[in-house]
């Protein structure tokens, strides 16, 4: 394996603008003042390749923003956060892609959404060396990358995975249409599929989540790992059925907590852990991530997930 890198993240790359939590959504033509309105990096890819970071794992991003102001700070962004970004193309006629995030106090929060240069990205922008050499190849937000061609993507995989590396997929579905002739093919070379329960009921038509999970197990993928929010996650594979709770913790924003939990998951498994303790880590990350209001501020470092996890005990059921 190469030395200088763990972990390559590919996906979706954004510019978020959020808000600190307000009382209510503004009605037609008030105007709410917030504590602030900060910029930051988001997008699945992006964010797990900086939680990586912070926990210790090498980790590199691949992907596209445009040739303006918001794909300039992401990209120096990510540099000063540790991740390297050789391989983010920089489109000149492309805008970056944007999320506005607004967080109501006591609400879920509401997104509005433009793709931007996420809408160029193809599977051969993808480094095939790369995807060879790391120990992991992680694709966040497949299903919003409409340029990617599922098959393309599941020869990259395949070859992947071929060469010894782990595959990991996670999605994000920007409409109701059935998405599961895209995903299917993808699927039979993934080793590891990490959907919340929102998006694995939206692609299964199952409302219990381990008839979902074997779906997706059906499909050919090795391990299913659903996060539900505050209930947890639950673990499936061919012989195994395990259910972990989640850390008690302040709660502030939830932006980026599902990524975080990838990210912990990754770390773990990088690491050479076993199940349990990937399951750990990544309940771990995903707690400390609501802490702030951004995707990526306070998710824990190594040393401090090591740490925290010495002095706290989750809840793994093996049904």
């Amino acid at each position: 394996m190469n030395a200088s890198l763990d972990c390559l993240c590919v996906g979706i790359l954004v510019a978020d603008h959020l808000c600190h939590p307000i009382d209510h959504v503004p009605r037609a033509g008030e105007l709410i003042l917030s504590e602030s309105l900060p910029l930051s990096i988001g997008g699945c890819a992006a964010n797990v390749s900086v939680d990586l970071t912070r926990l210790g794992t090498r980790a590199a991003l691949c992907g596209c923003v445009g040739a303006d102001p918001f794909g300039d700070y992401i990209k120096a962004e990510l540099a000063r956060r540790g991740v390297r970004t050789d391989q983010i193309h920089q489109l000149p006629d492309a805008e970056t892609s944007g999320t506005l995030i607004v967080n109501v106090q006591g609400e879920d929060r509401r997104f509005i959404h433009a793709i931007g240069a996420n809408a160029r990205f193809l599977h051969t922008h993808i480094p095939l060396e790369q995807t060879r050499e790391c120990r992991v190849l992680y694709v966040g937000g497949y299903l919003l990358l409409p340029a990617l061609d599922p098959h393309g993507l599941a020869e990259v995989f395949r070859a992947a995975r071929e060469a010894g590396t782990q595959t990991m997929l996670d999605v994000v579905l920007p409409s109701t249409e059935d998405y599961w002739s895209a995903l299917e093919p993808v699927l039979e070379h993934t080793d590891v599929f990490l959907p919340n329960d929102d998006e694995a009921r939206a692609l299964t038509g199952q409302e219990d989540p381990w008839d979902q999970a074997e779906r997706f197990l059906r499909a050919g993928a090795k391990t299913i790992v659903i996060t539900q929010g505050t209930a947890g996650c639950l673990l499936a594979t061919e012989n195994t059925r395990l259910r972990a709770g989640t850390f008690p913790m302040d709660f502030v924003g939830g932006t980026g907590a599902g990524d975080a939990f990838v990210a912990g998951f990754i770390a773990a498994s990088c690491r050479d852990l076993d199940t349990r303790e990937c399951l750990r880590w990544g309940a771990a990350a995903g707690a400390s991530c609501v802490r702030h209001v951004g995707a990526t501020e306070s998710v824990f470092t190594a040393e401090e997930i090591q740490e925290f996890l010495r002095n706290q005990s989750l809840e793994i059921e093996s049904l």
